[in-house]
């Protein structure tokens, strides 16, 4: 089930059945082939969305525009350890361990997403870290966001298009996370030991 190959690509990821390769549209196709090509195997959130095209698009095209952007002050570490964070707290196995698999990549830093998952006011992170975290887990949980959240960014170097890449991490994987759980998606077995070794 790790590849977009005819023989494979019916096998369900999921509750929901992974459409024929053939049955699918070119553009999404396309996609999925271009990522396997470039990761070795294919995430499974892409099999899965692939149920329904227009969401699939949409879906990865937000993905995109939040992930992929090369403005502001974080780097694709920091998106990836917010995801870790706020997956954790919404309790997402599928995004916990596929973005901590990429924040240890980008960061490389073998440990420190599995610190964050397990306890992130204890783990090795820096008063900028804490900071961003903070913010992103207010997000996470629907808190009251107040002036003082934003003044606690800013006093470690985030502004407030920061602030709102920040937030919407957050909230789009929120939304992400509730996907992941009601249809049942599961970690590839690849995500578990990428990024732990030099």
């Amino acid at each position: 089930a790790c590849s977009t190959k005819e023989e494979s690509a019916a096998r369900t990821v999921g509750r929901y059945p992974v459409p024929n390769k053939k049955d699918m549209p070119y553009d999404i196709v396309e996609l999925m082939e271009e990522v396997e090509m470039k990761t070795g195997f294919l995430p499974n959130v892409f099999k899965a969305m692939s149920h329904r095209p227009a969401e699939f698009r949409a879906f990865f095209a937000y993905y995109n525009a939040i992930m992929n952007k090369d403005t502001g002050r974080l780097s694709k570490a920091d998106k990836e350890l917010i995801i870790v964070a706020t997956s954790a707290v919404n309790r997402c196995p599928y995004c916990v361990v596929a973005h901590g698999a990429l924040h240890r990549i980008y960061s490389k830093q073998p440990a420190l997403a599995d610190q964050v998952i397990v306890n992130w006011k204890l783990a090795d992170l820096s008063d900028r870290d804490l900071a961003m975290l903070e913010f992103a887990l207010a997000v996470c949980r629907a808190d009251n966001i107040t002036e003082e959240h934003f003044q606690k960014l800013e006093r470690h170097g985030f502004d407030r298009e920061d602030a709102w890449d920040i937030g919407m991490i957050s909230a789009f994987f929120a939304m992400s996370n509730r996907i992941a759980h009601y249809i049942d998606l599961r970690p590839n077995k690849e995500f578990y030991t990428m990024g732990r070794t030099p």
